[in-house]
């Protein structure tokens, strides 16, 4: 009962009030943001929801949008700012997901929503994450965030998945709050020695034929 009908209602009344709340602090990061990044300070990028319905992910941008001299966008490590490490360190850049919620794209709690591009490297268990909304926190960031395996990660979303209840749900956003204000287990996709999910997968496949 609680997943099928009370933690939506929940999800839109508590979104709602932390969007009230931290009015302020949103607008701050709008305009320091707009000033940082010289322009739109936010970033929006389709991710695959419940049920593999895309939706557009909103978030704080935190990397520019620097060309090489041939066109293409710098790598990642380069277009990361200073501000940039601090929102993700902070999880800062997480705070506009909050109309997500209300708009019934993602939830509170959740397995987080990945890259469009990853959909097909999933093995068939691995695609029931996308049985439930996708969350601003989850099983697997109170774990280890951006330091544990690909195969944990999964692991801890399978896990949520089969066991969605108010009491563990008011756990891992207490437990949120503890690790985003200590600040562990903080990386950058791609950046940190933490490869995408799609190119990790591929390297898999190749070691697998190279050892037949």
């Amino acid at each position: 009962m609680y997943a099928k009908y009370i933690k939506r209602i929940l999800d839109f009344f508590l979104s709602l009030t932390a969007l009230i709340v931290l009015s302020p602090l949103f607008l701050a990061l709008t305009v320091i943001g707009a000033v940082t990044m010289k322009g739109n300070p936010f970033f929006a990028q389709p991710r695959p929801g419940r049920n593999e319905k895309i939706f557009c992910l909103i978030k704080f941008r935190s990397m520019t949008e620097e060309y090489d001299a041939e066109g293409n966008l710098l790598p990642d490590a380069q277009r990361l700012t200073r501000y940039g490490r601090f929102l993700r360190a902070t999880s800062a850049d997480e705070l506009p997901e909050l109309l997500n919620i209300l708009a019934g794209q993602m939830a509170l709690v959740g397995p987080r929503p990945l890259a469009v591009q990853y959909l097909p490297y999933y093995t068939e268990r691995e695609r029931l994450r996308h049985s439930v909304r996708p969350g601003l926190t989850g099983l697997a960031q109170v774990n280890g965030r951006n330091e544990t395996t690909w195969e944990d990660r999964f692991t801890y979303d399978l896990k949520y998945v089969s066991s969605v209840s108010f009491r563990q749900d008011l756990s891992i956003l207490f437990r949120t709050a503890a690790v985003t204000l200590g600040r562990s287990g903080i990386g950058v996709r791609g950046v940190d020695s933490l490869p995408d999910f799609d190119t990790y997968r591929k390297q898999q496949t190749e070691k697998e034929y190279e050892s037949v």
